[in-house]
């Protein structure tokens, strides 16, 4: 019997054989096959040129062969201590030493449980679109998964081919793994990420802030940015304080681009953005760069019925009226003296900050001719232009460039009654006239065509006077008698009381054939007035008169002759 000394070694003994017996009981658990279709996770060892030896926790190392790690382009992506799925493969030949292992069958289970949480939990995974099918793409998610058409993305998409080759993030939305059938949708995933990308941008997105985007896609009237997760408009207005016909010109999709955030409306979510607000504005100090008079150069970007648009900087544009292109009145349109892309000097005439205009001119370029015009031409003077307008109460004419003058109506002719100034003159007629008045200060000047030649009516009144007989013709009548002319453009009148009664015209209209020549005496002229008043009658009683006279005469010489006789013979017969 063991003495009670003896009992610490008999404890020590027993201690080493519990040690001994869990040590069996591990080594055995090495020779205890797998079970059938467990997944288990080995590490690569060592890689031959036909296996790859894997250390999967059991005595003996597992083989499987390398083809199953080769990829499409007969490259192996692993190395000696990668972890990787495997798991024991009754169906080949067990190799000597060695338990036969498959990575692909152990990747295909693995995949399916992945795929199997991500569509019980609604994950995001990975795949890569693999080809074009009927209804929609093929995609590689660790098995062949179908992706329709639709759900592609949130808008709809025309050129399937541009998702070939690209690794995508999916959403599982059906899964039948006994039938092998997987449906991912790219927009459910896209729509999700959206989500969780606007929900963040709505935490730090304010009105001033200054944010970075990337440029979505382009309008007419703007562009579109990113903001991530949220999207923002950037007008086109906004874009830069000059001409900004289309938004291509300063941006293009997929730009990254700095913009301020104008206004948000967070219940809305709509945000405006401004590009040219980061820049401080040109018309701040705008009449300080382009005092009145000063002489500037610019481009023309604009031409319109009404003058032309130059761009004199960045955001700065100044008009030049077509009135201010010179000083010629007879201009039709502003594209016979500037075309867009010219570059013009012009003369700055006003700036108007608020109302952000500048008013330019290019005649100013030159001496205005109306200062001198006065030194140039003289009252009385003979000047030769072209008719440039006609109007209801006379013709213009172009003297010189930027000289225009005015023949009233009244002043084409001495004689006529004109209705309107083409009875006499035509646009674009060369024409002679007389220069009747010079009013520098309120640019005009008084044009005359009938003082090229005497007043007819003035050289009868010169070369005549009351009691005259004058000869003329009969042009016209009325019911107080007929109109003579007596020179080219002079008429009198004789009254039908001046006419002598005729017994053969008694039923006549005309007192007096129309046509007729004869001879008429004058009895009253009116200069200021133009009139001369004519008659025949006076003629009558002048002949009837000469012939009382003749007789008187006659008369009065018998008497003489009788007193002459009576007288000699008284002095006889006292003798």
């Amino acid at each position: 019997m063991a003495s009670r000394a003896d009992e610490p070694n008999l404890e020590l003994h027993v201690s080493a054989e519990e040690a001994d017996y869990e040590q069996l009981i591990e080594d055995y658990g090495h020779f205890a096959p797998p079970h059938e279709g467990e997944l288990l996770q080995g590490r690569v060892v060592k890689l031959h040129d036909t296996d790859v030896i894997i250390d999967f926790g059991y005595k003996s190392e597992g083989l499987v062969p390398i083809e199953q790690f080769r990829q499409p382009d007969g490259s192996v992506q692993i190395q000696s201590g990668d972890l990787i799925d495997v798991m024991v493969d009754r169906q080949g030949v067990q190799p000597e030493g060695y338990i036969l292992l498959s990575h692909e069958k152990a990747s295909r289970i693995r995949c399916w449980d992945n795929l199997e949480k991500a569509h019980r939990d609604a994950l995001v995974v990975s795949g890569r679109v693999t080809g074009r099918i009927k209804g929609g793409l093929s995609v590689d998610v660790g098995v062949p998964a179908f992706m329709p058409g639709s759900q592609i993305d949130v808008r709809p998409i025309h050129n399937l081919d541009s998702f070939l080759g690209q690794d995508i993030p999916v959403k599982i939305v059906k899964l039948n793994r006994r039938r092998g059938n997987v449906v991912v949708s790219r927009k459910m995933a896209v729509e999700e990420e959206q989500l969780v990308r606007k929900s963040a941008a709505l935490q730090v997105l304010e009105e001033g802030g200054v944010v970075t985007g990337i440029v979505k896609n382009l309008t007419e009237y703007g562009a579109f940015i990113d903001l991530g997760g949220i999207d923002g408009l950037l007008h086109v207005s906004d874009m830069s304080y000059g001409r900004v016909n289309h938004p291509s010109e300063m941006v293009n999709a997929g730009d990254e681009i700095t913009v301020k955030i104008l206004k948000f409306d967070k219940e809305k979510e709509r945000i405006s953005l401004g590009l040219k607000q980061l820049v401080p504005d040109p018309w701040e100090s705008i009449d300080q760069r382009y005092p009145r008079s000063s002489r500037v150069i610019g481009r023309v970007v604009s031409v319109t019925d009404y003058g032309a648009f130059v761009e004199l900087e960045p955001g700065v544009e100044g008009l030049i009226h077509i009135s201010e292109m010179t000083w010629s009145r007879r201009m039709k349109h502003p594209s016979k003296v500037v075309k867009v892309g010219d570059q013009v000097e012009t003369v700055v005439l006003e700036v108007k900050p608020r109302e952000r205009r500048v008013s330019l001119g290019i005649k100013q370029l030159e001496a205005d001719p109306w200062t001198t015009v006065a030194d140039r031409y003289a009252i009385g003077s003979v000047v030769e232009g072209r008719v440039r307008k006609l109007t209801d109460f006379g013709a213009f004419v172009e003297i010189e460039e930027g000289i225009d003058g005015l023949v009233h109506i009244s002043d084409l002719s001495w004689t006529k009654r004109i209705k309107h100034p083409s009875e006499v003159v035509k646009k674009g007629q060369l024409v002679q006239a007389v220069i009747l008045n010079i009013d520098a200060p309120n640019r005009r000047l008084s044009l005359g065509v009938k003082q090229l030649h005497p007043d007819a009516w003035e050289s009868f009144f010169r070369a005549h006077q009351v009691g005259d007989v004058v000869r003329g013709r009969v042009c016209r009548a009325c019911n107080f008698g007929v109109f003579v002319e007596l020179a080219p453009g002079v008429e009198g009148l004789c009254h039908r009381s001046e006419i002598p009664a005729s017994s053969d015209r008694r039923h006549e209209e005309s007192p007096l054939p129309i046509g007729e020549e004869m001879d008429f005496k004058v009895v009253k002229l009116n200069e200021g007035e133009k009139k001369i008043g004519l008659s025949i009658r006076a003629l009558s009683d002048d002949e009837e008169k000469t012939r009382l006279d003749d007789y008187q005469r006659h008369a009065t010489a018998a008497t003489m002759t009788i007193e002459e006789v009576m007288n000699t013979r008284v002095k006889g017969e006292g003798r």
